[in-house]
């Protein structure tokens, strides 16, 4: 049987450059991600993620009302965060603006937590570091409980206890469909199956074949916990352009600049070419290249990993506006379908030996 697989976009909202290299004020950056997802939806895509940071470097920290502009022009497309970072926001406003988005967009917003990988927001907002873990794990504790739609009695040690509290607006649905983003720690894998949630899994370094024992330790983890099987996902970074060495060519120098950019407040080395070329290799985790490169591995990852969505992170530093938008033309017209031809070529070829075992 073929894989039923979504196929999205994520984007930052990286603060990008014009033709001749002069930064975008951040309305301009804005109003770009806007018009980017509208060309996303008119295409097919089934996801356009956002994601949400606080830094001079993205222009976007309100993902909701951006995705409800992008309501607004759109359809079909899905519409959700690409992540919401819990632990510095208020699970109860957290929940209202994704059901207000659900209403506005007819049922179309979906919800990815995540502790965060940038922690700009706690200072912004508060909080503390050594809080870190003490405030996800509650903060999720009680959005599963939101997630019920129904009078929520709930204590921890962050808030005020709620007692028979109702939350509104309530969805069409009466369920939102919500993600835990997972950057590669078994406890935020099990976690995750611990509420029955979907995983998103966020691969930006090494060969995602790697991440199949977080895959295995998922279901099982959802297993013992008594939930059904839920979908899994993974955010990669990637960039399509007509043949391999363009897109290389052009993708690397505004990855570096990102790459560098966060390797200075990490205290990482700086970004080689060498290094930029083997995450754009088969065993790399950028998909990088003309769109037959680029399908054949999105392909081996669904497969390996068995994945439910892949959502291609299409935004790199300062990118131009119109290099993403031909990047997004042929992931949706190209990419995609080819894909899915591999995903049945593949799905038809195993088909006998499933027969066989199942004799």
């Amino acid at each position: 049987m073929t894989q039923q697989v979504e196929f999205g976009l994520d984007t930052f909202g990286d603060v990008t450059v014009d033709d001749s290299g002069e930064t975008l004020p951040y309305p301009q950056v804005i109003r770009n991600v806007v018009a980017e997802a509208v060309l996303a939806d008119s295409l097919g895509i089934d996801f356009i993620g956002i994601g949400e940071h606080h830094r001079d470097d993205y222009a976007i920290s309100s993902p909701e009302v951006v995705l409800a502009a992008i309501a607004a022009q759109t359809s079909h497309i899905k519409l959700g965060s690409a992540v919401t970072v819990l632990s510095s926001d208020d699970p109860i406003r957290v929940f209202q603006r994704f059901a207000t988005l659900d209403a506005v967009s007819n049922g179309r917003a979906e919800v990815i937590l995540g502790r965060g990988s940038f922690t700009e927001s706690f200072p912004l907002f508060g909080y503390e570091l050594d809080q870190y873990s003490r405030l996800f794990e509650e903060k999720l504790d009680l959005f599963a409980a939101l997630l019920k739609e129904d009078a929520v009695t709930w204590s921890g040690s962050i808030r005020p206890p709620l007692v028979d509290q109702h939350v509104y607006p309530k969805t069409a649905a009466g369920s939102m469909r919500t993600w835990i983003g997972v950057g590669g720690s078994p406890e935020s894998v099990v976690r995750a199956a611990k509420y029955g949630l979907p995983l998103m899994l966020a691969v930006i370094g090494g060969a995602s074949d790697r991440f199949r024992p977080y895959v295995d330790l998922y279901h099982r983890a959802l297993a013992q916990f008594g939930h059904e099987t839920q979908p899994i996902g993974i955010h990669s970074p990637g960039y399509v352009a007509e043949t391999d060495e363009q897109a290389r060519e052009e993708l690397w120098p505004h990855n570096r600049v990102m790459f560098n950019r966060i390797g200075r407040d990490r205290g990482w080395g700086e970004m080689t070419r060498q290094h930029f070329d083997q995450e754009a290799g088969p065993q790399g985790s950028t998909y990088v290249g003309s769109p037959e490169t680029v399908a054949q591995k999105i392909a081996h990852t669904v497969h390996v990993l068995g994945l439910s969505r892949f959502d291609l992170k299409y935004t790199s530093g300062p990118l131009p506006h119109e290099n993403m938008m031909n990047s997004i033309r042929l992931y949706g017209e190209q990419v995609i379908p080819r894909v899915r031809e591999l995903l049945a070529e593949k799905a038809a070829a195993d088909a006998p030996r499933e027969a066989q075992f199942a004799r």
